[in-house]
């Protein structure tokens, strides 16, 4: 077996270069030795998008694209879906174990502790407009909380980080939800500690008038798989955002809004709005065919089908399918699953999808799910954000412990114009 190096030859000057292979990668910076004179700047890699450049190591998430897997700290996603609560698997993640029985117990006892916001957080909610997108809310008042917590910058101090980590996932779901009623025009619900994670969070969100709100056993459950599936998926745009700002040493509270801005994009988080309409669009099982021949002729996109990673069925796409049934059992039936189900069926038998593997991914499903409860679409990037928070923070965590990171810098190719003189106003053309 040769060795675990990589020779590469510069045909400017015949010099051969051996770099060092370690898990399938080379180091960029051992490009840097790559030049041609001794005051060049030295080889760079251009990937633009980082289609192909891995920018850390992490033990958080496992994928792969090619077969379908999903793990979290080793454990598969179908497995923790089908067992685990949505507290115990954000204690997974960030701690890299189950927990005992005691330690989940306190966990969720600390994470209750932290649901409440400072009352000043509402006149903050109220100075927005009465039309104001909960996301653009969401993400303000995260980043707000910097303000509230000054012991947040202590990002060394573990007990500060501890401390920081169970308020953001306590906090983020009462923003959440005070960022749907102020959007509705609903007064706010604060938090009932009585009730679990996401039966809080329901609570938070539809109680009108009952002295007590008691949510639907089945919502929940749904709800709670949802939130599991989307707690990571290694470095995706939002989570880049958030290490890329926290290597500056900024406060958690302004990574994670910094995060959420990220998710907030069309081509990130708000992808399953994009396929509510296009279902809505399609209006009609009998619509179908001539959707996906419009699709193939260029004139639209298959949104939810396809993914960055996944070049195989997105696990998480499947766990959330399993869970229709129960959920709609509850709601009702919804005609846009029926269009949806159809759908994906003629795809997946037509021979132009299968060859450029599209599959369904996670967003394919999850919209019908949300509409299911009666959550509107403007808040679905708002949903999202709740379980990614855990997974920002883990991988926040994670870097803070790497020796190997630095300050987020990547670099360019400049290919302006070269050195120009200055043209007084009166002499320009």
């Amino acid at each position: 077996m040769g060795k675990n190096t990589l020779s590469i030859t510069d045909n400017r000057t015949d010099k051969t270069y051996e770099v060092p292979i370690t898990d399938d990668t080379i180091r960029a910076m051992d490009l840097r030795q790559i030049r041609v004179h001794d005051d060049d700047f030295g080889m760079m890699s251009y990937d633009p998008a980082y289609k192909n450049t891995a920018s850390t190591r992490s033990k958080i998430t496992f994928i792969d694209g090619a077969k379908g897997i999903l793990r979290y700290r080793g454990y598969p996603i179908e497995q923790l879906a089908a067992n685990a609560s949505y507290l115990e698997v954000a204690y997974l993640v960030i701690y890299g174990e189950l927990p005992t029985a005691d330690q989940l117990a306190k966990w969720e006892h600390d994470i209750k502790h932290h649901t409440l916001v400072h009352e000043n957080i509402r006149p903050f909610l109220d100075g927005f407009r009465y039309d104001a997108h909960p996301m653009g809310m969401l993400v303000s008042t995260v980043a707000a909380l910097s303000t509230f917590y000054p012991d947040a910058k202590n990002i060394f101090d573990p007990e500060s980080v501890e401390l920081q980590t169970r308020r953001l996932i306590a906090k983020m779901p009462t923003l959440a939800a005070f960022a749907y009623r102020r959007e509705q025009g609903f007064r706010y619900n604060y938090p009932d500690n009585d009730l679990c994670y996401t039966g809080n969070f329901l609570n938070m969100m539809f109680k009108m008038t009952e002295l007590k709100y008691e949510s639907n056993l089945a919502i929940a459950k749904a709800l709670e798989v949802l939130w599991i599936l989307h707690i990571d998926h290694e470095q995706n745009c939002s989570t880049s955002t958030m290490r890329m700002v926290g290597s500056s040493h900024a406060d958690p509270y302004l990574a994670t809004a910094a995060a959420a801005a990220a998710l907030a994009g069309p081509l990130h988080g708000g992808a399953n709005e994009a396929v509510l309409r296009m279902l809505a669009e399609i209006g009609d099982v009998s619509n179908i065919p001539e959707y996906l021949d419009s699709v193939k002729r260029g004139e639209r996109k298959l949104m939810g089908f396809g993914h960055r990673v996944y070049k195989n069925y997105d696990p998480r796409a499947r766990i959330i399918k399993e869970y229709a049934d129960d959920l709609f059992a509850v709601t009702g039936s919804n005609p846009m699953l029926d269009i949806a189900l159809e759908l994906e069926k003629i795809a997946l038998n037509e021979d132009y999808f299968a060859k450029r593997k599209l599959y369904p991914n996670v967003d394919f499903y999850s919209g019908i799910i949300y509409q299911a409860l009666n959550i509107p679409t403007s808040m679905f990037t708002v949903m999202f954000a709740i379980p990614r928070t855990v997974g920002w923070l883990t991988q926040w965590r994670e870097l803070l412990q790497d020796p190997e990171q630095k300050i987020a810098r990547p670099r360019q190719i400049y290919d302006g114009e070269g050195e120009r003189d200055y043209v007084p106003i009166e002499a320009r053309g």
